[in-house]
């Protein structure tokens, strides 16, 4: 990382993992949960430190975080490859603002507002190689950025009630795609769109969704079903099937 401040445009990655994962029922954090041999985040911080096009990745986690140290420890092969950064918030949003102001302090003058930085959930292992590439291959001369996602081909039914149990309505599923990560947009972007939703007091559970409050419209990127995101107890059976059959 010792170019000068005139290059082209790099890439970063960014993963947000200061999250509890309250809904796994586990005793500790979920992106620290076994999956096919190693911990659910290294996966993910493997398939970043693989790319030799992204130029590092900085990894977020809480300041009391006490797996971490001994995951990468574990892991010398990613030591010039990742950065954590013990800046986690008490959500999503507000890690990768803190994020993207911490590896900012550590690139210092080295660093461009037009680079590009990658926002990938620790909890979807199931990234590979290409699907990354793929995303950066899309957007690279995109103005505005853009995310992995599915369209959707489920019907979806609306709940009459809050316990979900009677149909109120079938939604229309034409044009609805499910986003996944990663989310990349300039470093610049990204933080004007995360600080102006944070400003505004609005609640968002994506980096796509802060950019589309800019009146801006991020590009969808045909994703990946292995990119699902590891939620509930169940979906770590599946999360191995697919890591196992990519070894």
């Amino acid at each position: 990382m010792s170019q000068s401040p005139s290059h082209s445009p790099r890439y970063f990655g960014l993963i947000p993992a200061a999250g509890v994962g309250a809904r796994m029922g586990k005793e500790f954090p979920k992106q620290y949960l076994p999956l096919a041999g190693k911990p659910m985040l290294q996966h993910v911080l493997d398939t970043f430190a693989a790319s030799t096009l992204i130029t590092h990745t900085f990894v977020v986690v809480s300041a009391d975080d006490g797996y971490i140290a001994a995951m990468m420890a574990a892991a010398p092969h990613l030591a010039d490859r990742v950065t954590v950064l013990y800046h986690g918030g008490d959500s999503r949003h507000l890690s990768v603002l803190n994020g993207l102001a911490a590896m900012r302090g550590r690139l210092r003058d080295q660093f461009s507002d037009d680079d590009w930085v990658l926002v990938h959930d620790a909890a979807r292992p199931g990234l590979n190689v290409t699907l990354l590439e793929r995303l950066m291959a899309a957007l690279k001369e995109d103005d505005v950025g853009g995310l992995l996602a599915l369209p959707v081909v489920d019907t979806l039914k609306r709940g009459a009630s809050t316990d979900g149990e009677r149909v109120k309505e079938t939604v229309p599923r034409d044009a609805l795609w499910a986003a996944q990560t990663p989310q990349m947009f300039r470093y610049q972007l990204l933080q004007r769109a995360l600080s102006y939703a944070l400003d505004n007091a609005e609640q968002i559970t994506d980096d796509a969704s802060a950019v589309e409050m800019l009146g801006l419209q991020p590009r969808l990127v045909a994703g990946s079903p292995r990119n699902f995101k590891v939620t509930l107890p169940h979906d770590i059976e599946l999360a191995e099937l697919f890591l196992k059959e990519s070894k």
